[in-house]
């Protein structure tokens, strides 16, 4: 497999561009993370068809209930395997769970307990394929690691000479990731590639099946490994102690019912509530749906109110904690920005009132934003360019 045939393939299915935009490995030591997925497979094929020696490893992360009804790591490996024999190229497994529990698992029971709603995923990047692995790759010899993130890292020269690497969105919008890799710092991103932040996943697909990779047609993963095919509920409820308590009418203070624990609900959400038979009107007399608006932890009460659009689910500025800024500088004051308050929403237009060295900021978007929720990850961009974020503490609306 020869860059002369990547290229040649490449060319056929017109995406020369983009592979072009992968840097030339030269017979340097790349170590790609294979997951068993479509995207890290091609991945390796890219690097490989760019002529980067490629090696990959497949991390276990996950052991307490490893089995297939939750945690497809077995079917995965398999999948590893086949994929590495198809690039000809070596493989390992190595095993991260006891570091995974202890850096990220543990974490996002604390916030759970704490009545906030984590994104284990971000956590996973810094601490486990970002960090753990790295670590690893480094040690078999590596200059660089590669994962399947539709992401991009650019070298930037400041004026007075030095280099700062940027992390930019990926070219296909509905897949771009790096929303999850904002807490990524300096030397991580140096030694990082992502070769598909220029592809659009429908090319991905076509390169896996023009190439004849065998998870070709494989669906995507979802969700979060520990967890599978059940609800979080059930997942939860294994780790830690729900304590049952009222469900109140926002607006009225009138109890609805009862819940089964504030751990298992965030805000916004709209099944589960176990009040379906409560009649809510809005001020047209229409019947509406209820969702959750506020956790009252001091009090063990869960507060509803009726409708997607009603005043309290939305809030216009934040406070954000645990912030992380890529370039290791604080972002400008009142500077028009866009930031995402989770993975599945539009940017929005904002500008941050103030930030800390101490990893504390207040931002303002320009209109009132939908359920911001406690222990999602606000990040912030510039145009393409993802600056850092924070971990979400608190949301108000100005007016107060």
């Amino acid at each position: 497999m020869t860059q002369e045939h990547g290229a040649t393939v490449v060319a056929e299915l017109g995406l020369t561009e983009a592979w072009q935009t992968i840097p030339e490995g030269e017979g340097r030591h790349v170590v790609v993370g294979l997951s068993g997925g479509v995207d890290s497979a091609v991945t390796a094929w890219l690097l490989k068809t760019r002529g980067w020696r490629v090696t990959g490893v497949f991390m276990k992360n996950w052991e307490d209930d490893d089995t297939e009804t939750h945690c497809t790591s077995r079917a995965d490996w398999i999948d590893v395997v086949s994929v590495a024999d198809r690039l000809a190229i070596e493989v390992e497994h190595v095993n991260f769970a006891a570091q995974y529990r202890e850096r990220v698992f543990q974490e996002f029971l604390d916030e759970y307990a704490a009545g906030r709603t984590p994104n284990p995923d971000i956590l996973c990047n810094s601490e486990i394929k970002f960090a753990a692995f790295l670590d690893y790759a480094l040690g078999l010899g590596a200059e660089a690691i590669a994962t399947g993130h539709y992401a991009a890292v650019r070298p930037w020269r400041n004026e007075d000479g030095s280099v700062t690497y940027q992390l930019l969105k990926g070219t296909d919008s509905t897949k771009d990731q790096s929303y999850f890799l904002y807490r990524l710092n300096q030397a991580q991103l140096s030694k990082a590639l992502f070769p598909l932040g220029a592809f659009y996943k429908r090319d991905v697909r076509r390169l896996a099946k023009a190439i004849g990779l065998p998870v070709a047609e494989k669906k995507d993963s979802t969700g979060i490994c520990f967890i599978g095919e059940r609800s979080m509920r059930t997942f939860l409820s294994r780790y830690l102690a729900a304590q049952p308590g009222e469900i109140r009418d926002l607006e009225t203070g009138q109890v609805l019912g009862q819940h089964a624990g504030l751990i298992y609900y965030t805000l916004g959400q709209r099944q589960g509530l176990g009040i379906g038979g409560v009649k809510g009107r809005d001020t047209d007399g229409n019947h509406q749906p209820w969702f959750v608006a506020k956790k009252d932890l001091a009090n063990n009460v869960l507060y509803v109110v009726r409708g997607h659009d009603h005043p309290a689910l939305f809030a216009d500025r934040l406070r954000a904690v645990r912030c992380h800024w890529i370039s290791g500088r604080l972002p400008h004051t009142h500077w028009v920005y866009s930031a995402k308050p989770r993975y599945r929403t539009p940017d929005a237009p904002c500008e941050i009132e103030a930030v800390s060295e101490a990893g504390e900021m207040t931002l303002a978007f320009a209109t009132p934003q939908w359920a911001l929720t406690p222990g999602q990850s606000v990040v912030v961009y510039e145009s393409r360019v993802c600056l850092g974020g924070g971990v979400i503490d608190s949301a108000r609306s100005a007016e107060g």
